[in-house]
């Protein structure tokens, strides 16, 4: 073991955030380039460009739960997620070679559908991406105590990825996307495969916690994680069902199943924040916190998902005299201040305010923010300057988004299931992604006035800063289980 691990040095965390950082840096590239490409180089429509950007929450849904149980339980190569981030991470850079040349991959195979060859590269570089991004946040986990040291490794995960997530889009806006491209292959590549070999990895994962130690089962089954994920009921059922009618080329005529899932929702919503921990058990309390996180964060990313894939949509609208290089400009510079911001506030400003503030008040004010910028976006975002002023308030947002979470969900769950847990906080992502590139990218290409798309976001993130203020800050250095 290092010096710089013993000591838990900035260093080590430094070095311990380089693998989270080559998956995100695969992730900031596709967000900047791929709907740019698709729109641009292969003239896709609305709703196919949202189809290809589906893709990733299906790979996350699976490759995220399945590769977090394994590497709970395997041990080879010296290490627990190391084999997992090593295997993600050469996939991710042959990925994104890929992308640039999907005309002539689908040229050399024959198939004439640049849409059915989009959306395999885009699924094999999310499957890619999802295969290494749970071992890189788990084995943050892993090797720290919980408490402050936990928080400070999960916000040092994100200064750090942040930080190139601003490079990525610093090369994209002065060279453009396909430089940016192949920069990425390279990184991503470099940082998946060099340092987990200077991080030692716990071989046995112990909990030392009354809770774990009274907790009999190691494993879960499939119904106990569908409970687990109670909130998400609605969201999943939308998802299975939206696929199945796009994959099957059925035309619908109404709205039924939407308005269902859509109830179903609210209602498991509504249980989920009222339910108090109170008299429970440990073990149930630590349930009931975990599924109020999954309710909050769910609709965090719907909000977020929509402004990913949307933004050139957006641009295209509201300022139709850009050249379409110069609009790829304008959401590169626009990612650019959004990931400068959520560079520097992690590590520098969020993390020192949880210690007086609390993780959990201090992520849903940040989020409340985040409403507020998109808001503004809605009423104000005209010209390229005004949405780079409004990006940059939607930075505190983002920031505590891609950091806080996983320390607030780690203390919740059990130490030796924290790679399948880590799969399941995952569906609370990408679930919600479905329904922001199926359900609302079928609702915004119906819509003329693309403002639809900040309306979205502003009631979908402030709808998560009022759930995320029911949940309970677990101050106690214990771990409870969501296992019954």
């Amino acid at each position: 073991m290092l010096a710089i691990q013993k000591k838990l040095s900035n260093t080590f965390y430094a070095l311990l955030s380089l693998p989270s950082t080559a998956m995100g840096f695969a992730l900031s590239v596709q967000i900047s380039a791929l709907s740019w490409i698709l729109s641009t180089k292969y003239n896709l429509a609305i709703h196919e460009i949202g189809l290809v950007w589906a893709a990733g929450p299906i790979a996350g849904i699976f490759g995220q739960i399945i590769f977090g149980i394994i590497s709970d339980k395997v041990w080879f190569w010296n290490g627990r997620r190391r084999p997992f981030i090593l295997i993600g991470g050469v996939i991710a850079a042959l990925m994104l070679l890929a992308l640039p040349n999907i005309g002539v991959i689908s040229a050399s195979m024959g198939v004439e559908s640049i849409l059915a060859i989009a959306i395999a590269i885009a699924l094999s570089l999310d499957l890619a991406i999802n295969v290494g991004f749970n071992p890189t946040r788990t084995i943050i986990a892993d090797v720290t105590p919980e408490g402050e040291q936990r928080t400070k490794g999960y916000t040092w995960m994100q200064t750090i990825s942040g930080t190139f997530g601003v490079l990525a889009y610093v090369i994209a806006a002065i060279w453009g996307n396909i430089a940016l491209i192949y920069f990425g292959a390279f990184l991503v590549l470099v940082l998946s495969i060099i340092p987990p070999f200077f991080i030692e990895e716990p071989k046995t994962l112990t909990d030392t916690s009354d809770i774990a130690a009274g907790s009999s089962d190691s494993t879960i089954s499939f119904l106990e994680m569908l409970q687990t994920i109670q909130p998400l009921w609605g969201f999943l059922i939308y998802g299975i069902y939206a696929m199945g009618i796009k994959l099957a080329g059925i035309e619908k005529d109404h709205y039924y199943v939407e308005i269902f899932c859509f109830v179903l929702t609210i209602a498991l919503l509504i249980k989920a924040v009222t339910t108090s921990e109170v008299g429970k058990s440990k073990s149930e309390a630590g349930l009931i916190g975990f599924q109020k996180v999954l309710a909050a964060h769910s609709f965090t990313w719907v909000g977020i998902q929509t402004m990913f894939v949307y933004m050139f949509t957006y641009i295209q609208s509201t300022m139709p005299d850009l050249s379409a290089d110069r609009m790829g400009q304008v959401v590169s510079i626009a990612f650019l201040i959004l990931n400068a911001v959520a560079a520097i506030l992690p590590a520098f400003v969020l993390e020192p305010i949880t210690r007086s503030l609390g993780r959990v008040r201090t992520h849903a004010i940040c989020i409340t923010i985040m409403a507020i910028g998109y808001a503004g976006i809605f009423f104000i975002g005209t010209s390229p300057m005004t949405i780079y002023v409004l990006m940059a308030i939607l930075g505190i947002g983002w920031a505590a988004t891609v950091s806080l979470p996983f320390a607030i969900m780690s203390q919740k769950v059990e130490q030796s299931k924290m790679g399948l847990y880590m799969g399941l906080f995952n569906l609370s992502v990408v679930l919600p992604q479905l329904v922001a590139s199926l359900g609302i990218g079928e609702a915004i290409s119906a819509a003329n006035n693309k403002n639809l798309i900040f309306i979205i976001c502003a009631v979908t993130l402030g709808i998560s800063a009022f759930l995320w203020f029911f949940i309970k800050e677990n101050e106690e250095a214990s771990i409870a289980t969501t296992a019954s």
